[in-house]
């Protein structure tokens, strides 16, 4: 029996292994235009499936080593071109999303969707774009910039919606806790990268940033604010 048992398991071990060398990603065997339209499936199929924006690692895996995600990708947005959705690249991936022409038909309907929508109060907004264009950022210095406390619940409700991190601590006395946004914090406001903020003028029109506070020539901070969490 103890025979039998170490078989199995040997199998289980050797499916596993068999199953990694079956999965043919190079295709060899089909001509060219069917190998790229099967690669093409696969791709969009992976993104379709997933629930975070796709890096390139993870489309590379079910392709073969010579292929181009960015053509690929190119060539699906093509055919999507007249549908309601496309492709996007967000958050150093891809994902499906739809576009904001309907936007208003799918609130509309009240249909539930696969992510929900951003919500956050007036103050926690204001609070997650300073951090947005000022991180590393401590609590203290949020509080200096907008001339009011800025509560640790705030903070703790921009957590707990995985849009903040903890970044490095910071070189001022105390050496206090920095806030840093997430990767999750890009993919829900569509953005590839922190490059792709807004301008900076639409924040200060928006009344949310001040220029004296991006250019370094907030309040002095006080260094209460070592103990932050």
């Amino acid at each position: 029996m103890a025979g039998t048992g170490a078989t199995r398991t040997h199998r289980r071990g050797k499916s596993r292994s068999e199953d990694e060398i079956l999965y043919d990603r190079e295709l060899e065997d089909l001509p060219p235009e069917l190998r790229w339209r099967e690669w093409m499936l696969r791709v969009e199929a992976v993104i379709f499936a997933a629930v975070e924006p796709v890096s390139r690692e993870t489309l590379t895996r079910v392709v073969g080593k010579g292929c181009s995600i960015e053509l690929l990708i190119d060539d699906l947005r093509e055919e999507l071109r007249s549908r309601p959705y496309d492709i996007v690249a967000v958050a150093g991936g891809w994902q499906h999303r739809t576009r904001t022409a309907y936007g208003s038909a799918i609130r509309a309907s009240q249909a539930p969707t696969r992510s929900s929508a951003v919500s956050l109060s007036e103050q926690e907004a204001a609070v997650l774009a300073a951090i947005a264009y000022l991180q590393p950022v401590t609590r203290g210095e949020l509080s200096s910039m907008f001339g009011k406390e800025v509560s640790r619940d705030t903070i703790a409700s921009l957590r707990d919606a995985g849009f903040l991190g903890s970044g490095p601590r910071s070189p001022t006395p105390g050496a206090p806790y920095t806030y840093v946004t997430t990767r999750h914090f890009l993919s829900a406001f569509g953005l590839e990268t922190l490059r792709d903020l807004p301008d900076l003028e639409r924040m200060e029109d928006d009344g949310l940033l001040s220029r004296q506070a991006l250019e370094g020539d907030a309040p002095a901070v006080h260094e209460s604010e070592a103990s932050d969490d």
